[in-house]
């Protein structure tokens, strides 16, 4: 057998375990989604049908596109909902385990807090915030490699966009302190 028949595989340390227990099937999920949908397909309806769905002198009015669209919408979730509740006598597989779900809110929530924080802190301190938070709670990354990553890429991001291309970007009390 020549080296290039050789598979090397490697071990995640950080996979998911296998065993984690279930937190959700794939049917619970596809009928909540799908009743988010219909909702959201009925309240869309609903409005544009207030808009105006009908053909005018000039054409259609406002809601007529967006009215249909929200049919469609409507009818495919309803399809699939209707299509979920016939299979329910097959086994439905596994949607998320607890380690998955843990691993993914890993990534969820701080990007989520991200999107808060910019609003109050500004789009370069919360920038600053997200990336050394990564680098260290994820990456498991050395607190100085992080901050110097997180400081380096925060001040080129300020000069693409505040300096060389004046884009108004989200201004944080640190900004204001500064004069910017």
């Amino acid at each position: 057998m020549s080296n290039l028949d050789v598979e090397i595989i490697v071990e995640d340390p950080t996979a998911p375990e296998t065993d984690s227990p279930a937190v959700t099937d794939t049917r619970t999920v596809e009928i909540v989604i799908s009743l988010l949908l219909v909702t959201l397909a009925t309240t869309l309806g609903i409005d544009n049908y207030r808009t105006g769905i009908a053909w005018d002198s000039t054409g259609p009015q406002a809601g007529y596109f967006p009215f249909y669209l929200s049919v469609i919408l409507g009818g495919a979730s309803l399809y699939g909902l209707v299509t979920t509740f016939l299979a329910r006598g097959e086994p439905s597989e596994t949607f998320v385990t607890r380690a998955q779900l843990r691993r993914v809110l890993l990534v969820f929530v701080p990007t989520m807090l991200f999107c808060f924080g910019v609003q109050y802190l500004g789009i370069y301190v919360a920038s600053f915030l997200l990336i050394a938070g990564f680098m260290r709670g994820v990456g498991k990354i050395a607190w100085w490699k992080s901050l110097v990553t997180a400081v380096v890429f925060t001040v080129i991001m300020f000069v693409t966009f505040d300096v060389a291309f004046d884009v108004i970007m989200p201004k944080g009390p640190l900004e204001a302190a500064l004069g910017r």
